[in-house]
């Protein structure tokens, strides 16, 4: 498995542990397709603009300095899935919950690309 793949299962597996954190903390611990409605639209909205903030190629993931390129693209995702999330509920969007979910998102995300890269790089100065 390259490191682009391990990438990228590495976003989805902080996705879906962020959303279950996120059930967890409204005492929701039990998985539920109500869940899917949160994941799924994350999903879709990292996987569709983390590659405009250029976020799986090798060149950003390997510089300290460009991390803050994740909570950048959170700024756009956060909104992109809480409208999808919005849609797939026939409910109205709201605020509160697109910031929160882009915060923490945001948060957590940049958490996993920051072990990523540590990990990453100490293999290369060890090798």
């Amino acid at each position: 498995m390259n490191k682009k793949n391990i990438l990228m299962l590495g976003d989805a597996i902080a996705i879906a542990i962020l959303t279950s954190i996120g059930f967890a903390f409204h005492n929701q611990t039990e998985i539920s397709p109500r869940m899917a409605t949160t994941f799924f639209p994350m999903l879709l909205g990292w996987f569709l603009l983390a590659p405009w903030f250029r976020l799986f190629d090798e060149n950003v993931t390997s510089n300290q300095k460009l991390l803050l390129r994740v909570p950048l693209a959170m700024l756009f995702v956060a909104p992109l899935a809480s409208i999808l999330r919005s849609a797939s509920l026939g409910s109205a969007t709201l605020p509160i919950f697109t910031f929160i979910l882009g915060f923490t998102n945001a948060i957590g995300m940049f958490a996993w690309r920051w072990i990523y890269f540590f990990i990453t790089n100490r293999n290369k100065q060890s090798g």
